[in-house]
């Protein structure tokens, strides 16, 4: 492979990292990104979920740290707040989950932090050069550059020459037209769409405005599809998201946003708002369908040409999985890299890359198939889904191991397989012949979001976790 220039269109996370492999083999690089950087952490336009809430989840930052050893440290240093995930107040389908045992680690900040960080170190790399205010208009090949390759047509500047083109622009990629412009018939994309609506604002609290407790997750469950999240980011700040489906999505004016919180089966985040002091104004974001485009089953692939994160696969943000996935593709281009390449390699590693998107596309379908009218689908998929919620079940009831099992999975470190524990196995059995321990009770909620007396429990109904 001459991949004397690369060319990768996208400067989010997934752009990001797949620069920080192919430059650190000392190959040049070029990453076209229609915003412009600040030299800053700030919003960009390209990622419009970037005000809202992010959860890092551990796999994806083990895999950057991997990448890029020693941002962890960096991200702590610029303010990002470690955090243990079993010191998370998670209010799950059938109640709190276990609280107060070590889980895994996460580093919570605000997106624009995290991608403000990774870029730094991707443009200290020799080789590698990120283009802003660049937005490309379509791909051609043949005669018209040196030696075959691809050349990358832009609108407002000179065309670039590429041996080797990454698409990381997201979901909102436009490969699918380009490919049909050469030829080569583009798969229909998988869609899936609950419906879901965010409404996010920061607000002013010291680190420890909850006691004990480091965070609030509230899941939106079937007969509840409403909930949200408290996560403490840099400068001494929290972000608080509400979440909801179709008719129950939030609104973004302040007295209708406090009273979403106040409807909630829980009255913990309306709690931490009263005690907090809010900053700014509340931002919405409702693209979040879950799409997936099929390269890897084209009879027909491009030589020289990959496809990575959102491009190829999106999920709804509210399960965090975007940046894992697209780390651990990264990942996989390093190892296919440091195989070294042979014809056809782009093929076969697109089947790794698909595969990679996998687990976590059946996390995020398989829960918002939930929300819909149609519910999830019969069969396989179906079972494992009864399964898991027996496991819900049990961590809900203080079985630890059904929650670390749990904990595995969504944070794409451990396989499903682990939910099949012969313990937990178990475990049910156990509890479905002599019924389970009594409910785990609610995490000590202190400071700003005090326990709820009996005109709490009247004003939220569901204040209680079921059985």
């Amino acid at each position: 492979m001459n991949t004397e220039h690369t060319v990768i269109i996208g400067a989010g996370m997934a752009g990001l990292l797949t620069a920080a492999v192919i430059g650190a083999t000392g190959r040049p690089v070029i990453v076209l990104e229609q915003d412009r950087s600040h030299g800053m952490p700030a919003p960009r336009g390209g990622v419009p979920q970037g005000r809202q809430p992010h959860v890092l989840l551990h796999r994806g930052l083990s895999a950057i740290e991997e990448l890029l050893p020693g941002l962890r440290g960096q991200l702590v240093a610029a303010g990002g707040v470690p955090l243990d995930t079993g010191e998370l107040a998670w209010l799950g389908e059938r109640g709190w989950a276990p609280f107060g045992t070590p889980a895994l680690e996460l580093v919570s900040a605000t997106r624009p932090l995290v991608e403000h960080l990774v870029r730094r170190r991707v443009a200290e790399l020799p080789g590698v050069e990120l283009r802003g205010g660049t937005r490309v208009r379509g791909l051609n090949r043949g005669a018209t550059t040196t030696g075959g390759g691809w050349l990358v047509e832009c609108f407002d500047a000179p065309p670039v020459r590429a041996d080797l083109v990454v698409d990381a622009s997201g979901r909102s990629s436009r490969l699918p037209d380009w490919l049909t412009q050469l030829g080569i018939e583009a798969p229909a994309p998988t869609v899936v769409d609950a419906g879901f609506g965010y409404a996010g604002r920061l607000y002013a609290a010291s680190p420890d405005h909850l006691g004990r407790v480091a965070g609030i997750i509230m899941l939106p469950v079937p007969g509840a599809p409403a909930g949200g999240v408290a996560l403490p980011v840099e400068g001494g700040r929290w972000m608080v998201a509400a979440v909801g489906a179709g008719d129950h999505r939030p609104p973004r004016d302040p007295a209708g946003f406090d009273a979403f919180l106040n409807r909630l089966r829980d009255p913990a985040l309306a709690d931490f708002t009263r005690g907090a002091g809010p900053i700014g104004d509340i931002t919405v974001h409702r693209r979040t369908h879950n799409v997936r485009r099929r390269y890897d089953r084209l009879t027909r692939w491009p030589d020289g040409l990959l496809v990575v994160g959102d491009a190829l696969c999106a999920f709804n943000p509210v399960y965090g999985q975007g940046i894992t996935v697209a780390a651990t593709q990264a990942l996989l281009l390093r190892q296919a890299l440091a195989a070294g390449v042979r014809p056809g390699w782009e093929r076969r590693l697109m089947r790794r890359l698909h595969r990679a998107a996998d687990l976590p596309w059946a996390i995020a379908t398989g829960e918002d198939l939930r929300h819909t009218v149609g519910g999830p689908a019969s069969g396989l998929d179906a079972l494992f889904g009864r399964w898991s919620g027996e496991v819900d079940r049990l961590a809900a009831h203080g079985n630890v191991r059904a929650q670390r099992a749990l904990d595995r999975v969504y944070h794409l470190v451990g396989s499903p397989a682990g939910l099949l524990h012969p313990a937990l196995l178990a475990a049910a059995v156990r509890g479905r012949l002599l019924g389970l321990p009594t409910p785990v009770p609610r995490p000590p909620l202190t400071s700003g979001s005090a326990q709820p007396d009996q005109s709490d429990t009247d004003r939220h109904p569901a204040c209680s976790p079921p059985t």
